[in-house]
């Protein structure tokens, strides 16, 4: 339990990838991409359950092999959101709240997952995620990095692939990066039990197939998204040249 609350992570992995076909099945170093991911997960001590959402038998297997725990869903799943409110709807897994750690992700630190959820006890939020400072003008233009734009309580206001917000009057964007003006969007998220079936029963949203963000479509549904900000930046394995970054990581190459 934390903050009166039992946390559950469940870490989705799908076994089909357009960008890497079948990376979960990588490995880095000798050992699975997906016991990174577990053996990251299992030391982060708020956490009371860890779960694999996979959708194919090889991971279930994979999973299986290095002693951790897997839920086979729906290869129908678009998403790992999707996975974690199939789970929910099953009522697979006992949780006040639900932390999507994607199966790529396995250099997330626990103080990221600190950051996270360091508001779960406060009432009227549905879900959390991370942000952090942009530093270098090319990802303010980077169409795939989502900037993130909050109140001044740390509510999701809008996320965009497009430069946000926009300064009319400003050019330089060097300056507006030095000012601390950008952030980006840090994909961990943390879902209420309420909130992960009012997505199950949300259709797409129209801004969100135009920007092809899914927080858009749970900001068009009025859920109350906050996001912290968080200090540590890590890297997910998205294509072979990521996996070949994360080998030299691991040794101190990089």
């Amino acid at each position: 339990m934390y903050k009166g609350k039992r946390i559950a992570c469940v870490i989705p992995a799908r076994l089909a990838s357009h960008r890497f076909p079948e990376k979960m099945l990588k490995t880095i170093q000798g050992r699975p991409l997906l016991q990174w991911v577990w053996e990251a997960a299992s030391d982060v001590s708020l956490f009371d359950e860890v779960v694999f959402a996979v959708d194919d038998q090889r991971l279930l297997e994979c999973v299986t092999a290095f002693g951790g725990r897997g839920v086979l869903t729906s290869v129908a799943c678009q998403c790992g959101t999707d996975r974690l409110v199939e789970l929910c709807k099953r009522e697979a897994i006992d949780a006040d709240i639900w932390v999507n750690w994607q199966g790529d992700e396995p250099f997330v630190k626990p103080l990221m997952i600190t950051d996270l959820l360091s508001s779960i006890e406060q009432p009227d939020q549905d879900v959390w995620t991370l942000k952090t400072r942009i530093t270098t003008s090319l990802d303010i233009t980077n169409r795939n990095i989502a900037k993130i734009v909050t109140s001044s309580t740390g509510r999701l206001l809008y996320t965009s692939r497009a430069p946000i917000p926009c300064v009319r009057d400003v050019q330089d964007l060097a300056k507006l990066v030095a000012d601390g003006l950008y952030y980006k969007h840090v994909g961990l998220y943390a879902f209420t039990s309420a909130a992960l079936l009012a997505i199950g029963a949300m259709p797409p949203g129209h801004l969100e197939e135009k920007e092809k963000l899914e927080m858009i479509r749970w900001l068009e549904h009025g859920l109350a998204v906050t996001v912290h900000p968080t200090a540590v930046e890590v890297f997910g394995i998205d294509t072979p040249e990521d996996l070949a970054r994360a080998e030299r990581f691991v040794v101190g190459a990089v």
